[in-house]
């Protein structure tokens, strides 16, 4: 019988592994990977032209013409209730903390007084103010220790008032600047933004851009200067839209994009 043999097919040469994945990118165009672009070149920012002093005494020379006698809008009737006041109004508004407080300060315009009231009495007339819970308690225990440590008077130092509870340097500030008439540089949210857009103290910090100011301001403007500030940047240069076209100072000012 005759012995059948069969011929074994040729083996077929490897694919390289470079060839088959450019095979199976053909085949299955959706997942080929678009080139990646080169990112464009980030261009150099210019550097900010530093103020000169002359240019910071014009800059509040035109805001104590325009306003000669700035006043804060915090309501209140004696250094006492100007604390309260600045106290309360941490991540509050002026107008929020003015609407509960003018019959607050009917009845309780003294340490005393605001103990008499007590906590719970307190947090009735506070209950529009965000976290009225916490700065009822903060306000009682200053009472206490106003009475207790220093005679039922608000205190004249920073070092003391920043001792007294819910009091921090920008309250500090803030009394000593209106109630005794220091030259002090209280840094809220509207100095802060100002400071830094305009160039006039630039600082990663409330306390660098206060330190700032307080370096190139005149000692002639520094009583109202932090009032000019505030108001300005509360009712100028916003947050969102700045109004650069009504802008006393916007030929001076270095921010690169104002809109005039």
């Amino acid at each position: 019988m005759a012995k059948i043999t069969r011929k074994q097919a040729p083996r077929k040469a490897p694919v390289p592994k470079k060839t088959a994945k450019a095979a199976v990118a053909k085949l299955n165009p959706a997942k080929k990977k678009p080139a990646q672009k080169s990112a464009p070149a980030k261009k150099p920012l210019k550097a900010i032209k530093r103020w000169t002093p002359a240019e910071v005494h014009e800059v509040f020379s035109r805001f104590r013409k325009a306003n000669p006698e700035p006043k804060g809008e915090l309501e209140h009737v004696n250094p006492f209730t100007l604390l309260v006041a600045v106290v309360l109004s941490a991540q509050a508004t002026d107008a929020g903390v003015n609407k509960a407080t003018r019959a607050l300060f009917e009845i309780a315009d003294t340490p005393q007084k605001m103990l008499d009231l007590g906590e719970e009495r307190l947090r009735d007339y506070i209950k529009t103010i965000g976290l009225y819970r916490t700065k009822a308690r903060n306000v009682i225990a200053l009472s206490a220790k106003v009475l207790r440590e220093f005679g039922g008077e608000v205190p004249r130092t920073r070092a003391e008032i920043e001792s007294l509870p819910g009091a921090g340097r920008k309250t500090a500030n803030v009394v000593l600047n209106m109630a005794f008439g220091e030259h002090t540089m209280a840094v809220d949210t509207h100095v802060f933004r100002v400071g830094n857009r305009t160039a006039l103290a630039s600082g990663k910090t409330p306390l660098e851009v206060e330190l700032g100011l307080e370096k190139v301001i005149p000692a002639e403007f520094m009583l109202h200067a932090h009032h000019w500030l505030i108001l300005h940047g509360r009712y100028t240069c916003l947050a969102r839209k700045p109004r650069c076209e009504v802008c006393l100072i916007n030929d001076l000012c270095r921010w690169p994009e104002k809109t005039v």
